[in-house]
């Protein structure tokens, strides 16, 4: 099987550009013979990784609360446009996508944000949303935590396949269920840390003999809209390359296939 890790920057907040993005992308997996291909954590429509930088926990505070309005607004639910459109590309080009998302639930849960891990099937279309099973320290501020239902491994091309959110991949339980089922592959989706992956990645290779795909995200103040509420605030805290990538592929004996790519889009 032919993979590939999209280390890609998101259109920040802006769910039609970010399909856009990620469609454009799979053509260029599908025209490469990539037949699995894997976007970073929340990468439609973006990691909320102003919570850390802005005092995100400050009680009441008027601009917090519009950032999150903003990011709740810019979060797609499953049975939307967004990901019709990423589904439909997938079957045309023949390539299985995971997929991070924020995703806004369709119910009563409305006003909740889940970070969701879609799993795309050229032939099945969406066969498993995996909500992460607890954010990480800040991202419980805008994050609701979600359960085991997504825990699954799927066959295709003659591969199992299994994937997990960011620190998921740091928790033996999570991995242990992903290699119950027979994993073979296994996708871990980040927002862009290097240090965080590089040795899970290996780790998780060596450990479940099997092969180990880190795909991680790209965000600068560049990115950020300028009406975005705290702007003003990011600017000031001097930061401004937030999430620097740091993709790549590990063989069951725990060797790179494809070493840690940073700071560059890259397939």
């Amino acid at each position: 099987m032919r993979v590939a890790a999209a280390q890609a920057r998101p259109c920040w907040l802006d769910p039609t550009a970010t399909t856009t993005k990620v469609i454009a992308w799979i053509e260029e997996a599908a025209a490469q013979n990539v037949e699995l291909v894997a976007f970073p954590e929340t990468f439609l429509s973006g990691y909320p990784f102003w919570l850390e930088l802005t005092g995100g926990a400050r009680f009441d505070d008027t601009k917090q609360k519009r950032a999150y309005a903003a990011y709740l607004e810019a979060a797609v639910e499953m049975e939307g446009p967004e990901i019709r459109q990423i589904t439909e590309a997938v079957r045309d080009l023949g390539v299985f996508l995971y997929l991070g998302t924020t995703e806004r639930a369709a119910s009563s849960a409305r006003g909740t944000v889940f970070c969701t891990l879609v799993a795309i099937d050229p032939g099945h279309g969406v066969v498993s949303t995996h909500r992460k099973l607890m954010p990480t320290h800040e991202e419980r501020l805008v994050w609701g935590s979600g359960d085991g239902h997504g825990l699954r491994v799927h066959r295709y091309a003659g591969t199992r396949i299994g994937g997990l959110n960011c620190w998921e991949n740091w928790m033996p339980q999570a991995r242990h269920a992903l290699y119950a089922q027979g994993e073979e592959l296994h996708v871990s989706v980040w927002p862009g840390n290097p240090r965080n992956s590089a040795d899970i990645t290996r780790f998780i290779a060596l450990e479940g003999r099997v092969f180990s795909l880190a795909v991680n995200g790209l965000i600068s103040l560049s990115d950020v809209p300028a009406d975005f509420p705290l702007h003003a605030e990011l600017e000031e805290a001097g930061v401004t390359d937030y999430c620097r990538g740091g993709s790549g592929i590990a063989a069951p004996d725990g060797t790179w296939v494809a070493p840690p790519v940073v700071g560059q889009e890259r397939l």
